[in-house]
């Protein structure tokens, strides 16, 4: 199935014909649908035990991470070996950043190694915009301050789709911490784009005003919220952006927003669990929901990771769009 995608997108239907994957915001759903069908193609490969290791053979990828991170640095650092890049994770505790150096400057030391294709993540939102004006690589941004996490949206979208075959008319609740969450904003482009009702539900501290024109629907209450939800997507308390007396105590906030199954209870039937991660268990959702084999997609959401990673380092190696702005 690679090599069927692959083929297509080389007879001229290429959808996604940007150099860099900045931003979900803009994207059109033939660009997203190419994306994730060729992610889906990766699931079967990496599940068939096979790799494409001659893909991205003579290519770099450099791993620039200002933020600390498990789960998407791992991904994309085993995305790219699948697919046979040179990989570099960059330790900015023990580089230049971490004496100084400008992002500028890093990105002019960057542009002289000729690497190929740069993921950063950074606490700054804009960050990764900055570089790709600067650098020849492709730029992918693997989450900037409260902006975007596009390959997260993806990635979710790619889960979603596998267990409810589509991803337009389903009801999804994005609930928690929206307002510090590039996760969130991610996920409200990408579902509104591809035809779902989107909700957030939070307290109204953790909910921007502004996030209504997202063409969501806002609730304070999960039992509202969650009514008819066939997706619960919860959000981490991202108490390191936050300003003190935003939340009550963790105790506080898992009685009225952490979900447990009482409050799944209020969304449909057979709707289902996300988290992108770490989870703050018993704060934002309770172990025996996190755990349960039938209703969550929390693991796979990390198997889904790196299939999708796959997809995008392989979209851009090809250079689609190298001569748009």
């Amino acid at each position: 199935m690679v090599d069927a995608s692959r083929m297509m997108l080389q007879r001229g239907r290429v959808f996604y014909r940007q150099k860099h994957l900045l931003a979900i915001e803009g994207l059109e759903p033939p660009a997203i649908s190419q994306l994730l069908e060729l992610a889906e193609s990766y699931v079967l490969l990496n599940r068939s035990g096979k790799t494409q290791r001659d893909l991205l053979r003579g290519r770099t990828l450099i791993n620039l991470f200002y933020e600390d991170s498990t789960r998407t640095r791992t991904s994309f650092e085993l995305a790219g070996k699948r697919l046979g890049a040179d990989v570099i994770n960059m330790s900015v505790s023990t580089s230049s950043v971490n004496k100084g150096e400008t992002l500028i400057d890093t990105a002019t030391t960057l542009n002289a190694m000729h690497c190929d294709l740069l993921v950063v993540r950074h606490d700054q939102s804009g960050a990764p915009n900055l570089l790709a004006r600067i650098v020849d690589a492709a730029v992918i941004n693997a989450g900037d301050g409260t902006h975007e996490h596009p390959t997260q949206a993806l990635l979710d979208a790619l889960t979603i789709k596998r267990h409810k075959g589509c991803i337009a008319g389903l009801t999804v609740a994005i609930c928690g911490d929206i307002a510090h969450s590039r996760v969130a904003r991610s996920n409200i482009h990408l579902l509104t784009t591809m035809g779902c009702q989107v909700r957030v539900v939070g307290p109204p501290t953790l909910i921007p005003a502004e996030v209504a024109n997202l063409g969501v629907t806002v609730f304070h209450d999960m039992a509202a919220g969650l009514d008819g939800a066939d997706i619960v997507m919860m959000l981490r308390l991202q108490r390191e952006r936050m300003s003190r007396g935003q939340v009550p105590s963790g105790r506080e906030y898992f009685r009225f927003y952490g979900l447990d199954w009482e409050k799944l209870g209020y969304a449909k039937p057979d709707a289902l669990v996300m988290h992108p991660g770490p989870m703050n268990r018993a704060v934002e959702i309770d172990s025996a929901v996190a755990d349960d084999p039938l209703r969550s997609l929390i693991r796979e959401q990390v198997e889904m990771g790196v299939a999708v990673r796959m997809a995008v380092l392989d979209t851009l190696s090809r250079g689609h769009g190298r001569n748009e702005p």
